[in-house]
């Protein structure tokens, strides 16, 4: 699997064989937080859209999801997601059903019902941190 940076609000997926690669076109580019939020929905799509190919007795060994996302602001986010797929092999009385499978995603249906998301300090706050070494004892280095 492979993904490419095509731009800082764009990202391609493509099944290639070997382990999954991230390629930028410049090395100016970096793997932003937002291009990771992309290559999760093109992944979730992509593996489910194959294993209906599979199930369904179809190629899809050439079957490349895009995704391309647009800011909105107040507050400063993800406002749009386009996501495209091309797939040369499907068969076109099969399309409307691929778009259905598609959206069958769990990334893409977290979109749609957003989840609760709460911000806790966790077991390495400072004071609690320092509380926990506290009552540890002293550390050896030499294993015993």
């Amino acid at each position: 699997m492979k993904i490419t940076l095509l731009s800082e609000n764009a990202i391609r997926l493509e099944p290639v064989p070997g382990m999954m690669t991230i390629e930028a076109q410049s090395t100016e580019q970096s793997y932003s937080p937002f291009h990771m939020l992309a290559s999760s929905l093109a992944y979730c799509t992509w593996s489910v859209m194959y294993s209906w190919a599979s199930n369904s007795g179809l190629d899809a060994d050439d079957l490349i999801i895009e995704v391309h996302w647009e800011f909105a602001e107040n507050p400063h986010r993800v406002g749009e997601i386009a996501l495209t797929f091309e797939w040369p092999s499907l068969p076109p009385k099969r399309l409307n059903a691929a778009k259905r499978v598609a959206e069958l995603c769990t990334v893409h249906a977290t979109f749609m019902h957003p989840p609760t998301i709460r911000i806790e300090p966790g077991v390495y706050h400072t004071d609690q941190h320092e509380a926990a070494l506290a009552t540890a004892g002293p550390v050896s280095d030499s294993g015993t």
